[in-house]
């Protein structure tokens, strides 16, 4: 009996030090198991004063030249000689953002992270390196917060346009089991993640979005969770591929992609797009190619649209792509530099007014 009973602690223990590392200690629920509805209009508001912050786009499409890489069998491709994760978390910081939003793997099925799923991942390139496990220290040293973007479609996998069996299909790769893997290895493994940013242009990966939705909110109830399109029953955060700033309850402010999505109880809406003008070779969510450059969108827009996310109470994610190096380009740290500066200029003011 003392036996049990001392297991009993143990584990009680154990719940309430993972709670604590998950930041999910004060979860209350409903009935049904889910997080109840004042917790997460609490961690909402929470998530708000976040206001902005930078979307890490990085893998094979940096040395593709495209936004898309399908077909790609040798992961050599990509030959990253360095990675810089301190450069990238410095300069969020400097920018006055609260968060990097990091791609852990785009729809070819390319981990930036070490999984026991794949060896189609970072560790197994000559960079060699856990990426989000760097980023996650580098984030930490500067304070600032994590969110992670998942594509649940990979084309590597049973029925997709590079399906490993040879058996290709339209684009849509399915693998439910390795897809539960996956994120349970990002949401246990990488510390409390503010959100997930969730690709479904290569469909659902194998799991329904409230199959998604629970797995996740089951790891990590305090991580909010969106798609970018398709269902959106249970959805409280509202992502905004090449969006714009607006009311949460505004569908044009949502950008192009989620015209025919269905559902959702929003109660936070984000908005994203890459720091790169769009050019002949399309959107520049990835390094493009060096001929760009000195491609990049002002300061002054970067702020007014920050200014905007503030005042509708969004989160606005700048996408921004590390070149070969793994280094964020020159022009792109600049005018991060001079929003940052815009802002904390406002902010001096403001406490001089009020004082």
């Amino acid at each position: 009996m003392k036996h049990k009973f001392f297991l009993l602690i143990l584990t009680w223990c154990f719940i309430a030090i993972i709670s604590q590392v998950m930041g999910v200690n004060s979860v209350a629920y409903e009935d049904n198991g889910s997080p109840s509805r004042s917790f997460l209009v609490q961690r909402a508001e929470e998530l708000k004063k976040l206001k902005w912050g930078m979307f890490i786009c990085w893998s094979l499409s940096t040395f593709s030249g495209n936004e898309w890489t399908p077909g790609v069998k040798d992961i050599s491709l990509f030959r990253a000689t360095a990675v810089d994760t301190d450069q990238w978390a410095r300069t969020a910081k400097e920018a006055g953002m609260g968060y990097i939003l990091f791609l852990t793997k785009h729809h070819d099925g390319f981990c930036l992270w070490d999984t026991k799923t794949t060896d189609r991942k970072v560790t197994n390139v000559s960079l060699g390196r856990d990426v989000l496990a760097a980023l996650k220290k580098s984030c930490d040293k500067y304070g600032i917060k994590l969110a992670l973007y998942f594509s649940e479609g990979d084309w590597t996998w049973p029925g997709g346009r590079n399906a490993a069996d040879g058996k290709k299909g339209k684009g849509t790769g399915q693998d439910s089991e390795k897809e539960k893997a996956q994120l349970i290895e990002l949401l246990t493994s990488y510390g409390p993640i503010e959100f997930m940013w969730v690709d479904h242009a290569a469909g659902t990966g194998g799991l329904n979005h409230a199959e998604f939705l629970s797995l996740c909110h089951g790891l990590q109830p305090a991580c909010f969770v969106g798609f970018n399109h398709g269902e959106q029953d249970g959805v409280h955060i509202r992502l905004g591929e090449e969006g714009k700033p607006g009311a949460v309850n505004d569908p044009k402010s949502a950008g192009p992609f989620m015209k025919e999505s269905r559902g959702g109880d929003y109660l936070l809406a984000e908005f994203t797009y890459p720091i790169e003008p769009k050019h002949a070779g399309g959107a520049a969510w990835f390094y493009s190619l060096p001929k760009h450059d000195n491609l990049c969108k002002s300061a002054n827009e970067l702020y007014k649209d920050y200014l905007d996310a503030v005042k509708f109470g969004n989160l606005f994610s700048v996408d921004v792509g590390p070149d070969y190096r793994g280094k964020l380009r020159k022009i792109d740290v600049e005018t991060l530099r001079k929003v940052g500066e815009m802002i904390r200029i406002k902010a001096s003011m403001s406490s001089i007014s009020h004082d």
